[in-house]
């Protein structure tokens, strides 16, 4: 196993919980660019992206397949700055919304590419009640909780490792989120792992302990365009998911504790429709969100990995698959773009110009007792994986 050395430990302690934990390998070099090569030209290479303002470097590592499927993840959030896949042509272009640079991603942004957590989607009044103990968080989404707070894992430094595991190369993210950060309980070491597999997919392996009982959620929170990475809108893309049943929201996107059926619904996308078939129609839950924003209950038994959704782009042929282990996926499709992001290429994000597929735990969860729990007690390990899988169809 090839590891590369990458000075990003806070502190000892940090140290030690992790290697307690998971038995974390933290020996790293100090080269400027490093590659780790397998037998069938899978690489992952790592290059300086930027530099914190305290001094500290951030890195961008390119993860490429066999195929030349190439996704480029920075350490500063686990963002997915790029994702390039092929067209039914043949052609690579990137289908990510993000920035060509790393100051951007400092300022303020929707999550574009994000690690999400502690907990993603919405959590009401910033409050949730655990084993009798009252907990307030961090109100970030006016009166309530949003993907982790103000200091959520999408704005921290990951320890970073690269990893030759197999066939596919890995990079290994890990982060102490210390015992009230943002106001959650525990002690909570985290590892994400990020590979491109051989059948064109982007698998993240997410895996977590924590020393004190707490509630996490996490996800990955890009936002997708399979036919020109946001210069255009997405209404035209097809989209199915595999869910009978959603969790509807009031005005503020808090879920009120039903599960309700999407049929005669305009979130129904049992069978595969347009993303923007029935987008702006006079229909509550699409008032109360500007469009899609909800969480969808997953058709699925047990927590074996499966097939969700997929998305289909008529004019390039891509498809896009979501592969999950969770029980929910949160469909945005990006009603709060509004053009004062300007992405990559100097392009300016507009309204509904991506779209994001967020496989989760349902939002406010710890609020409702009916939802799957989101609890993690010490000597219990969370565990999650998501496969975000590329074809084309001519």
């Amino acid at each position: 196993m090839t590891t590369e050395k990458i000075e990003l430990m806070d502190n000892l302690q940090n140290i030690v919980f992790l290697t307690l934990f998971f038995g974390v390998a933290c020996a790293v070099g100090q080269q400027e660019q490093s590659e780790v090569q397998s037998e069938q030209d899978t690489s992952i290479t790592r290059e300086t992206f930027g530099t914190m303002p305290d001094g500290t470097s951030i890195y961008l590592y390119t993860l490429k397949n066999a195929n030349g499927i190439k996704a480029r993840i920075t350490n500063y959030g686990g963002i997915l700055v790029s994702l390039a896949v092929p067209d039914r042509e043949g052609k690579l272009s990137d289908v990510v919304l993000g920035f060509d640079t790393f100051e951007p991603y400092l300022g303020s942004h929707p999550y574009f590419g994000a690690l999400i957590g502690r907990y993603a989607n919405r959590i009401a009044q910033a409050k949730f009640v655990l084993d009798g103990v009252d907990y307030t968080l961090s109100a970030n989404n006016e009166e309530n909780h949003l993907h982790g707070g103000f200091q959520g894992f999408d704005k921290i430094v990951w320890d970073a490792e690269v990893i030759k595991k197999g066939v596919s190369p890995l990079l290994r993210l890990h982060y102490l989120s210390k015992g009230m950060e943002e106001g959650y309980p525990g002690n909570l070491s985290i590892q994400v792992e990020y590979r491109v597999t051989e059948d064109n997919g982007l698998r993240i392996d997410y895996r977590a302990k924590t020393d004190k009982t707490t509630v996490i959620n996490l996800t990955h929170h890009s936002y997708f365009n399979l036919k020109d990475a946001g210069a255009s809108e997405i209404l035209g893309h097809e989209l199915m998911i595999a869910a009978d049943q959603f969790t509807p929201v009031d005005d503020a996107l808090i879920p009120s504790g039903e599960i309700r059926s999407v049929v005669g619904t305009p979130l129904d996308f049992r069978e595969r429709v347009l993303i923007g078939g029935q987008i702006d129609m006079d229909n509550a839950q699409l008032r109360f969100a500007g469009g899609y924003d909800h969480n969808w209950v997953l058709d699925r038994q047990g927590s074996a990995l499966a097939l969700v959704a997929s998305v289909y782009e008529p004019t390039t042929g891509r498809v896009m698959e979501v592969y999950t282990t969770e029980p929910g996926l949160q469909f945005y499709s990006g009603n709060f773009l509004d053009g004062s992001q300007i992405g990559k290429g100097g392009v300016p994000y507009q309204h509904r110009s991506g779209f994001c597929l967020e496989t989760q735990h349902f939002p406010d969860s710890p609020n409702k007792s009916d939802f799957p729990s989101t609890v993690l007690e010490p000597g219990s390990v969370y565990t999650q994986t998501t496969i975000y899988r590329f074809s084309a169809r001519q």
